[in-house]
């Protein structure tokens, strides 16, 4: 049983790692359509990266999924050793990525009025009159569709498979 609870938390790693891997490759294009929506707008493009808003795979959105992806292959392998506490470090682990995934989904599905917010928190004039929701629409476009489908994958993935770690660990 710890084969089968190691691979589902080498699945959920190589979930987590597709996020920089599909930012690293079409963020760029991501911004520039963001930049494209701005000028349409009348605001000035770099407004975004002056704010420290940015859709590639720098920042946390690599060094977080990464880490998580460390912990899930590092849970992985104390399971595959069939170490005493890796019943523990699973329950911990998979609780955590449980929670971070919430976390994550919440934060996409509230994209729209919590950047409307953050913006507005800046006290910059040119910020605060951007339509955001065309803004974040004009960014998604310049990621290929079939991300979307990734992304909903990738919560089923870390959902499921956290989840069957959970109950699996119990049951054994």
């Amino acid at each position: 049983m710890n084969a089968l609870v190691a691979t589902l938390q080498l699945l959920v790693a190589a979930a987590f790692l597709s996020i920089p891997v599909v930012r690293a490759r079409y963020g760029a294009t991501a911004m520039g359509a963001a930049e494209a929506e701005l000028r349409r707008q009348g605001v000035r493009p770099s407004v975004l990266t002056e704010n420290g808003m940015r859709f590639d795979a720098g920042g946390h959105e690599t060094w977080a999924p990464v880490s998580f992806a460390a912990m899930m292959a590092a849970a992985a392998g104390v399971n595959l050793g069939d170490l005493s506490w890796a019943p523990v470090l699973t329950y911990v682990l998979q609780s955590l990525i449980l929670l971070v995934n919430c976390v994550i989904l919440y934060s996409n599905l509230t994209a729209v009025p919590s950047v409307t917010a953050a913006f507005a928190r800046k006290g910059d004039e040119e910020l605060a009159r951007v339509d955001v929701a065309a803004l974040l629409e004009a960014a998604e476009d310049g990621f290929p569709a079939w991300v979307w489908v990734l992304q909903n994958a990738r919560h089923v993935v870390v959902f499921g498979a956290s989840i069957a770690a959970i109950v699996i660990t119990a049951l054994v």
